[in-house]
C-alpha cells in the first residue's frame, strides 16, 4: 500500500473533514450522485458500494460482557470516500476504524487503503467488507463474522440477525438539516454477537448485542453544522431507539432519529421530537466531551439517561472522535453506543 498516496488523498479534505468529523469529507457535490426520496433500497445491491456518491460507511458497534458479567464495547467501520466524480475505483479511498473498549483502557486502530489495488472493497453476495486483514463477511449481511487486529487487541467475531433491516428516515431517505441535506440510511439493530476478544491480558470470551449502520450521501451535513452526538439504544423491552444531534455553529441543533419497535417496525421522529441535553463531561486529548446524556422522547414517554461505561473511548485516528459503550436509566433500561464527532 502506498500509505503517504493515500494520507494525501484523505488530509486533501482537511478542513471540513476535521471540523464536522466524517461527514464532512462530502462537503464537495458537483458532479457527484445525490440522495433521491424516492429511491427505495434494493437487496442484496445496496449492501455493496455506491461509488457515484462522495461518502460511504458499513459501520458496526456491539455491547458485549464476558462470563464474569464484565463489559466491552467493540466498533468496526469501513468508509469509502470518491476523490473525483465518475466513480473510478482508483479514485476511491478506504479508510477502517476499528476500536475495543476495556476496563484497562480504550485501544484502536486504523487503516488506510487506494483503490482499485485489491486492498479494499466491498461485494454484496455473499457479502465481503475488508481493507487488508479486517473482514466482515458472510453468506448474507444477516449472518457474519467480524474480524480486526492491532498490536494491542484482536476481535474475532460472529453476528445474526433474524429481522429485516430497517430503513432510516422516510423510507431510507434521512434527511440532516433544514436546508436538506440527506442520505440513504438503514440500519440492522438486531443482531446476537459473541466470539472472542484478545487483550493484552489475554483471551476473553464475549456475548451480546450488535448494530449495523450504513449510509451513503455527497453532502450529509450543512455548511452551518459542526458535528453531531449519536446514540443507537438497546432496550430490555426489545425496542430501540437511534438519534441524533447534529449541532448548527451558532448554538441550535438539528435533532431527529427512528424508534424501533420489537418486530423492526421503524417510526421515523422529525426533528425535535427528541431531546438530548448534555449533564456531564469528560476531559480528554485536550477537548471536552460531553459523556452523559439526558434524552427524552415524549411520545414514548421516553425519560432516560445515558452514561459512558468507559469515558476514556477516545479514537485519536486521522479524523478524531469519541465512540463508546453506555448503560441506559431511567423510565427504559438498557445498553447502546454513543459517538461523538466534531469537538
Amino acid at each position: 500500500m502506498n500509505v503517504r498516496t493515500c494520507i494525501a488523498l484523505l488530509l486533501c479534505l482537511a478542513s471540513p473533514a476535521f471540523s464536522q468529523g466524517f461527514a464532512g469529507m462530502g462537503a464537495a457535490t458537483e458532479g457527484y450522485a445525490l440522495p433521491d426520496p424516492t429511491t427505495r433500497f434494493s437487496f442484496p445491491e445496496d449492501h455493496g458500494a455506491h461509488p457515484d456518491f462522495r461518502i460511504e460507511w458499513w459501520y458496526i458497534t456491539a455491547n458485549l460482557t464476558d462470563a464474569d458479567g464484565t463489559a466491552y464495547g467493540i466498533q468496526w467501520t469501513l468508509f469509502r470516500n470518491a476523490m473525483a466524480p465518475g466513480g473510478s475505483a482508483t479514485d476511491q479511498a478506504w479508510m477502517g476504524h476499528a476500536g475495543v473498549s476495556t476496563p484497562d483502557g480504550h485501544f484502536f486502530a486504523e487503516r488506510l487503503a487506494r483503490g482499485g489495488t485489491g486492498q479494499a472493497g466491498v461485494t454484496p453476495e455473499p457479502f465481503e467488507a475488508f481493507i487488508d486483514e479486517w473482514r466482515m463477511a458472510g453468506p448474507d449481511v444477516n449472518d457474519i463474522s467480524l474480524t480486526a487486529q492491532s498490536e494491542q487487541f484482536h476481535y474475532d467475531l460472529n453476528l445474526k440477525a433474524n429481522h429485516p433491516f430497517v430503513p432510516q428516515g422516510e423510507s431510507g431517505y434521512s434527511i440532516k438539516s433544514e436546508a436538506g441535506q440527506a442520505s440513504h440510511y438503514y440500519s440492522q439493530p438486531f443482531y446476537q454477537i459473541e466470539g472472542v476478544l484478545t487483550l493484552p491480558s489475554g483471551d476473553i470470551n464475549v456475548s451480546g448485542q450488535a448494530w449495523l449502520d450504513r449510509e451513503w450521501s455527497s453532502q450529509p451535513l450543512a455548511a452551518d453544522q459542526t458535528g453531531w452526538d449519536w446514540v443507537s439504544l438497546h432496550f430490555d423491552s426489545g425496542e430501540k431507539l437511534m438519534g441524533y444531534r447534529l449541532r448548527n455553529s451558532d448554538g441550535g441543533a438539528y435533532t431527529v432519529g427512528t424508534w424501533i419497535t420489537t418486530d423492526g417496525t421503524p417510526e421515523p421522529l422529525a426533528n425535535g421530537m427528541l431531546t438530548m441535553e448534555a449533564v456531564n463531561e469528560t476531559d480528554l486529548a485536550g477537548r471536552t466531551i460531553p459523556t452523559v446524556w439526558d434524552i427524552a422522547l415524549p411520545s414514548k414517554n421516553l425519560t432516560i439517561r445515558t452514561s459512558a461505561v468507559y469515558p476514556d473511548s477516545w479514537m485519536g485516528t486521522r479524523i478524531p472522535y469519541w465512540e463508546g459503550p453506555v448503560t441506559i436509566t431511567g423510565s427504559h433500561e438498557g445498553q447502546g453506543y454513543l459517538e461523538m464527532s466534531g469537538y
